[in-house]
């Protein structure tokens, strides 16, 4: 009582200052609190539950919050960056001026509310990997994280932008308050022009697309979309094959490599013009070579981690709509064949490829590829089968003997047709059509094979 009624007592009130006299009371006039370090602790690896418990700072908040709250007689510090500036202030006037308790005041709250949003968010973290349910209701057969009753959003500013998706449009990049190491977010920027709006969409989009494989891989992507994938046994193997997709589309774009950009890799890439480039690191000679196009954007994002943490959100007017991120993997050679051939090891191996290159394609979305390389891609298509046409016209290279991806079911025979005509010899799709009798059979007459995933990876 001693502390809080120190803080909270109205100076202004004469029964106030006679409840300090009589309790033995003395006021605060500053308050400063550096609250226990829970996101630092949580962040680390192997974190028990216990240690993140422990960190729950509960005496700090609330010292801060009433501080804030009678900001008109007590200043409040929660932030060391602040330090010099109150200090400052202090010796030059001798006390804090009202406009700066009460700027300290609102950036206190703002900080108690962000430390309670990181407890939230680890601890709904966690009870996702738990059966336990709040509600008291049975957990649901899936493993899906709990949706918070009420969201709250917490993001600090890291930049603020020329302008955004528009040049009549303002635009900043933010950053969760957690750890976020590895991710398009956290990245360093090494050289180059200042970052884009579009630039950082296309980042994001590319940096997911190219860690969703364990071999050396590129992705160019442009308007968030890839229009190159390509893996080999060096990082200027796949970016030849990721080029060689779509060579118009490649010029202006970005790329994201899933190594440490080496020399040769370096070369090849700034062979054609690109907006940015993205890797976990860079060999310091590649550095060199990166350095000759001073406009290239050069990103350093570190090893991947948790590039799916937390839950995907996105804004439409009036609300949220809140899902867990599209993680799904399938496992190719176990996928169900639904024609009289099967497909072929290769085939497969191809599929895989396809099928992982198709997850991060906007619907509808057909990727025709081969083992190591997309050869021709058909996005954000109205229709199945113009995304099916497209892709078959974006084909550099003969189509016989391709395989197809489809990231939803055919809802009709047509696209198979089309694709049979082109000499398509494999397709993945998810299955679940009313029609899927008749599209099996369209595959049987042409001798192509076709495998159900039962997943779907629409992309809007």
């Amino acid at each position: 009582p001693k502390v809080h009624g120190g803080i909270l007592a109205d100076l202004a009130k004469e029964s106030h200052r006679a409840d300090l006299t009589r309790s033995g009371i003395e006021p605060f006039a500053l308050v400063i609190v550096n609250l226990y370090p829970f996101r630092e602790v949580a962040a680390r690896p192997g974190a028990r539950l216990e240690e993140v418990i422990e960190m729950i700072d509960v005496g700090g908040p609330a010292m801060v919050r009433a501080a804030a709250k009678n900001h008109r007689h007590v200043g409040v510090v929660v932030d060391p960056g602040d330090y010099e500036a109150v200090l400052r202030e202090l010796r030059e006037g001798g006390a804090l001026r009202d406009e700066t308790r009460f700027a300290l005041a609102v950036k206190a709250f703002a900080h108690t509310a962000s430390y309670d949003a990181a407890i939230r968010d680890e601890l709904n973290a966690r009870l996702a990997g738990t059966t336990a349910n709040v509600s008291g209701a049975l957990p649901a057969p899936a493993a899906r994280p709990v949706l918070p009753g009420r969201l709250t959003i917490e993001a600090r500013l890291v930049q603020e932008l020329r302008y955004g998706e528009n040049p009549h449009q303002g635009g900043a990049l933010y950053a969760d308050t957690s750890d976020i190491s590895g991710t398009v977010a956290a990245a360093r920027q090494l050289q180059g022009k200042d970052l884009s709006f579009n630039n950082i969409v296309d980042l994001d989009a590319a940096w997911r697309a190219v860690n969703e494989f364990d071999r050396p891989a590129a992705v160019i992507v442009k308007h968030n979309n890839p229009c190159g994938v390509g893996v080999g046994a060096s990082l200027k193997d796949a970016f030849i094959k990721a080029r060689q997709g779509d060579p118009t589309s490649a010029f202006g774009g970005i790329v994201a490599f899933n190594r440490t950009l080496d020399p040769p890799a370096a070369s090849e890439a700034v062979s054609i013009f690109l907006e940015c480039l993205i890797a976990p690191g860079y060999e310091a000679a590649a550095r060199d070579v990166l350095a000759e196009k001073k406009n290239l954007r050069v990103m350093e994002a570190g090893p991947a981690r948790d590039l799916f943490r937390g839950l995907d959100v996105r804004r439409v007017t009036g609300g949220y709509l809140v899902q867990d991120w599209d993680t799904a993997v399938v496992d190719m050679t176990k996928a169900r064949v639904v024609t009289k051939r099967r497909p072929a090891t290769e085939e497969l191996r191809a599929l895989d490829f396809a099928w992982r290159v198709a997850k991060h394609v906007k619907s509808n979305a057909i990727v025709l590829a081969l083992t190591d390389r997309t050869i021709g891609i058909g996005a954000g298509q109205m229709s199945r089968v113009d995304a099916v046409r497209l892709a078959i016209m974006k084909s550099l290279v003969p189509v016989k003997g391709a395989v197809m991806a489809s990231d939803a079911f055919f809802p009709f025979r047509d696209g198979i047709d089309e694709a049979a005509r082109a000499g398509v010899a494999a397709v993945a799709q998810p299955g679940g059509s009313l029609k899927d009798s008749e599209v099996i059979a369209a595959a049987d007459e042409c001798g192509m094979a076709m495998v159900f995933t039962g997943v779907r990876h629409f992309r809007h």
